[in-house]
């Protein structure tokens, strides 16, 4: 090899390795098929060489934009998003060009829980989904977009996780999240805009995992684990589920979020009440958006056996918390649980009854009925208990069921079955064995198939009107 070629062939060589050092790289939340929160200023951000600069161009206007990466190579641009519209194109430059292609712009929801959002349109073994299999058939949906976060934990946060973009098709479909898509199903309809829908839950997780260390500092009952532990660790501590499936998309521009979980806090009910409004407040402070919108599932009605508290009480820590806490809604489920399958396969309901909270709370649509009935006033004449209820302004129903939930109870806290009828301001209750009546409670037991609704056809939430003691299960 004379000099010539040899001074050529390391020209190249160090060219070659250049480009190689100045491939920009993405984490896996941006990509093609990717939506990204219209009208709003969306974050985009990743890895280039060091000190360089960044160009990015978007093709719905043409706009330019620049950072310059730090040392380490980290790089973040802000980028205007228009109307709800696409597909678009995103290039970015830094010695070599990366294209996203076919992105939308749209509405973003975040999807976590545990099993019951877990659960995929496939359903688990022998527990189906209602109506999946004909709902896969038509789900071909250019405008409804899919992620599904890979389940992982982490002792630190980490800022990627592993899981694509991917068009609503029913091979996509079969294995995403059913509540979540039936959610952003009704919401595509609705508003008729593209829908992103990213899914990042485990099955079986308690709530404390998906908080992140500054918002689990607040409740001192929780013990943070060792991070420099290097022994094996639970998905059950503490922050290790949010560090590895929330944290690498903190930031990503989102409309709301929604949570089905619970069933694994059960037997903790004052501390989830605390805690549930708690990782409200912790997104929202992570995200840096303000009060952005959060929906959530009430647990459903189901036969935990003997041993441990009533769910029902959990059930009241849920719907506290969601009147408790600023822009937040939940969606009660009592009339869709199975006495012994923990994952109803009614996840239309579920998804749907989030969608309507959205609808008309976040999305400003009239008309729209979003809650239950909420038990509000008690008054007693006699043997008669006459309960008042809010979100019943047209009256109530029980679509031809006769009330056989209600227990009444006098001073002696003991309860006895009550008959109930409905009014026109709402119900009278009474019991042939309670003289004088002080409490009432409404579908407060672990299985109990609820019967009342307002004529919308939401159903009401179990409740009581006592705060005596909690009672385990016999």
């Amino acid at each position: 090899m004379n000099h010539l070629t040899l001074l050529f062939a390391t020209v190249l060589l160090v060219l070659t390795s250049w480009e190689l050092k100045s491939e920009i790289t993405l984490p896996a939340i941006f990509g093609d098929h990717m939506v990204l929160q219209q009208q709003t200023k969306a974050a985009i951000w990743g890895k280039a060489s060091p000190s360089r600069k960044v160009e990015l161009v978007t093709s719905w206007n043409d706009a330019n934009y620049s950072a310059r990466s730090d040392e380490e190579g980290n790089w973040k641009i802000m980028v205007q998003t228009p109307e709800a519209g696409g597909p678009y194109a995103i290039r970015i430059t830094e010695g070599s060009t990366l294209t996203l292609n076919n992105v939308l712009i749209g509405e973003v929801w975040v999807c976590s829980g545990q099993s019951n959002m877990q659960m995929t349109m496939r359903g688990y073994f022998n527990q189906p989904i209602f109506g999946a299999n004909r709902d896969i058939a038509i789900g071909k949906n250019e405008n409804i977009r899919l992620f599904t976060v890979s389940r992982n934990k982490s002792l630190q946060v980490k800022d990627d996780f592993e899981g694509e973009w991917k068009e609503c098709t029913p091979e996509n479909l079969l294995d995403f999240s059913a509540t979540a898509y039936y959610f952003g199903r009704m919401i595509n309809e609705a508003l008729d805009v593209p829908v992103a829908l990213i899914a990042s839950s485990w099955g079986g997780t308690r709530i404390e995992p998906w908080m992140s260390e500054s918002g689990i500092h607040n409740f001192d009952w929780v013990e943070l684990p060792d991070q420099t532990s290097s022994e094996e660790f639970s998905q059950q501590e503490p922050t290790v589920l949010f560090n590895a499936m929330i944290h690498p998309m903190v930031g990503y521009g989102l409309r709301g979020a929604l949570w089905y979980q619970g069933e694994s806090n059960r037997n903790q009910p004052q501390e989830y009440e605390k805690l549930m409004s708690g990782l409200i407040k912790n997104w929202r402070a992570e995200w840096g958006i303000g009060d952005f919108p959060f929906y959530y599932c009430q647990i459903a009605p189901f036969e935990y056996g003997p041993g441990g508290l009533n769910s029902a009480y959990l059930r009241e820590a849920q719907l506290n918390a969601s009147m408790a806490t600023e822009n937040a809604g939940m969606a009660s489920l009592m009339d869709v649980g199975e006495e012994y399958n923990i994952h109803p396969g009614d996840k239309k309901a579920a998804g749907e009854r989030l969608a309507y909270l959205a609808l008309a709370q976040t999305y400003g649509q009239k008309g729209i009925t979003w809650s239950g009935p909420v038990f509000k006033d008690m008054t007693v004449e006699g043997r008669m208990i006459h309960l008042t209820f809010d979100h019943a302004e047209n009256g109530l129903t029980t679509f031809g069921k006769e009330l056989t939930n209600f227990k009444v109870a006098g001073e002696n806290q003991r309860f006895y079955d009550a008959q109930a009828f409905i009014t026109r301001q709402g119900i009278t209750v009474f019991s042939e064995k309670v003289a004088e009546p002080v409490a009432v409670r409404y579908a407060f037991e672990n299985w109990v198939v609820g019967e009342l609704y307002n004529i919308e056809g939401l159903p009401a939430s179990s409740f009581r009107t006592d705060d005596w003691e909690m009672e385990s299960n016999p």
